[in-house]
């Protein structure tokens, strides 16, 4: 990976240098994947099953 690449995915790489994102976003087929350093406060595809309708 190079240097400029790194720099813009600083927040998603882990210790590894792997890309790596959120549990809840990583078999979520859309393209607004965070990082797995983000807390998900809201994502509009994801409903658990225990959220009160």
């Amino acid at each position: 990976m190079s240097k400029k690449r790194k720099e813009e995915w600083a927040f998603f790489l882990n210790e590894r240098n792997r890309i790596t994102y959120n549990p809840l976003c990583r078999k979520c087929r859309r393209t607004c994947k965070q990082s797995f350093r983000a807390m998900i406060i809201e994502c509009p595809p994801f409903r658990s099953k225990r959220a009160k309708p």
